[in-house]
């Protein structure tokens, strides 16, 4: 089946917010290549479960299709037209599964050599699209806060260093009350600057206190998930004939229920908290990765103003199979080794946040909890510098601005 040859009711399957967006933009999806029209429709088959800003940029991208004259339409597809599909592919059942046409047609497309065509059409398409709808500057500042070390007593490893080109590193930050403030500063812009999924709190161990304004995901609270996901993938393993590829596609179908997830939950939310979980490599068995993979995604797709992230110590490495498993009962923790992955992971989280629209205007502060070193990367401060003065938390912060 061509897109050209598409009806309304092939979509009674779709969410009703999906389907009815499906259906205002019918006639402009009736005219796109089939080497495209599943790459968008995959995106909006879960168009309910999508964050306000991943929302405003589908309606976008598809208000801009919908709009586009016959000439404009030939000249903006042209690379995806040129695209060659296999018979089997055009077979595929494309509008009900997208992502497994999707899926597909990656394997297809380096069989047959097209894989730098189909990404040069992509990328300017992408080019194009930004140009037109060019993102949305944030209504304040963005802040980032990273605070690692958790359960560290001692340590000499130089921390920051990655960052410190880019702001103030502080030597003698005295650490009374640190959280609190942390978490108040947070409340306070949520409060102040309301807006859906617009302000963060991620924790690697048990959530602390935190003003329901905030969007909270924590590695305890979805403990039992874990358990639940790690037992699907261990049988899927024994499985006769599992490779990496079948397992990728098994746990991209499962859905929340699947894993016993609160339904009085936000759908949202805890389709986002699925996708950290079967969507991310080690996010199920490491706190650090699955904070690290988590501050990623909710900066990717939720663009938030605010995003408090707190690392806390995993567990030690051990051979795949046993982890997976849950073969050894005691989990023995490395805070050490975990202090020098939030190291990197909030160097990383600067980077993620740097993407989003308005960099130059955001603040980012690491803090080494409970200690005296941290490092503020803000508007108005210099870079690549050194304070030794003492300093309170409070003062570090009122210097973001």
């Amino acid at each position: 089946m061509l897109p050209s040859d598409l009806k309304a009711e092939q979509f009674r399957g779709y969410p009703e917010q999906a389907r009815k967006l499906i259906l205002e933009h019918l006639d402009g999806l009736k005219r796109l290549p089939l080497s495209f029209l599943p790459s968008l429709l995959r995106e909006v088959i879960v168009y309910d479960w999508k964050f306000p800003a991943e929302r405003k940029q589908i309606d976008k991208e598809l208000a801009n299709i919908s709009s586009l004259s016959a000439q404009k339409l030939t000249d903006w597809f042209r690379g995806f037209a040129q695209i060659r599909l296999s018979p089997k592919l055009e077979n595929l059942n494309w509008v009900s599964a997208p992502g497994d046409f999707v899926e597909q047609l990656a394997a297809h497309l380096w069989t047959t050599h097209q894989v730098d065509a189909f990404r040069a059409a992509a990328l300017a398409y992408a080019d194009r699209l930004q140009a037109i709808a060019p993102p949305e500057r944030p209504p304040i500042s963005r802040l980032g806060i990273a605070v690692i070390g958790q359960g560290v007593m001692d340590n000499t490893y130089p921390l920051f260093r990655k960052l410190r080109p880019h702001g103030v590193y502080f030597t003698r930050v005295q650490p009374d009350n640190g959280l609190k403030l942390l978490m108040e500063q947070v409340s306070g812009r949520a409060k102040k600057h309301s807006e859906p999924y617009g302000h963060w709190y991620i924790d690697g161990a048990k959530a602390l206190d935190h003003d329901p304004a905030l969007t909270c995901v924590s590695y305890q609270s979805l403990e039992a998930v874990r358990v639940n996901l790690l037992a699907k993938m261990e049988a899927e393993i024994q499985s006769r004939g599992m490779g990496p590829e079948a397992l990728r596609t098994i746990l991209a179908q499962i859905r929340p229920e699947d894993l016993s997830m609160s339904a009085d939950g936000d759908p949202v939310l805890n389709r986002f908290q699925l996708s950290l979980l079967t969507e991310g490599s080690g996010t199920q068995l490491f706190s650090t990765t699955f904070v690290q993979w988590a501050a990623r995604e909710a900066l990717r797709r939720a663009q938030p103003l605010t995003l408090l992230v707190r690392f806390a110590p995993r567990q030690r490495q051990k051979p795949m199979n046993e982890l997976i498993s849950g073969i050894s009962q005691r989990v023995e923790v490395d805070v050490l080794g975990s202090l020098i992955d939030a190291d990197m992971g909030s160097y990383y989280n600067w980077l993620n946040q740097q993407r989003l629209p308005g960099p130059e205007q955001s603040s980012f502060l690491v803090w080494f909890e409970d200690h005296n070193e941290a490092l503020l990367i803000a508007p108005s401060l210099p870079r690549g510098t050194q304070s030794a003065s003492s300093i309170t938390m409070r003062q570090l912060l009122e210097r973001i601005g």
